[in-house]
């Protein structure tokens, strides 16, 4: 998905997790993605620039898909699809 595309993107849980350190925004994500429906998606705000690498790993190892990735001013919007 392109930049605009995530912008409208429905997304079924937001987790604001701007001005934590890792692990904050993972551990934050896995308790998040329990309360998002198979196949609805879970945005994560963060501050921490490693989220963009530690996201995509648990995502992966999990069998979820990364949808994107959006950087806005000072913080990344990462979206995590929940796949079955």
């Amino acid at each position: 998905m392109d930049d605009n595309e995530l912008r409208e993107l429905q997304t079924d849980r937001t987790v604001d997790a701007r001005g934590m350190a890792c692990p904050g925004p993972l551990l934050e994500a896995k308790k998040a993605i329990t309360e998002v429906a198979d196949n609805g998606v879970l945005e994560v705000l963060s501050s921490d620039e490693g989220t963009n690498n530690d996201i995509p790993m648990w995502s992966k190892k999990m069998n979820y898909e990364v949808l994107g990735i959006i950087e806005e001013a000072g913080f990344w919007r990462l979206f995590v699809k929940k796949t079955v």
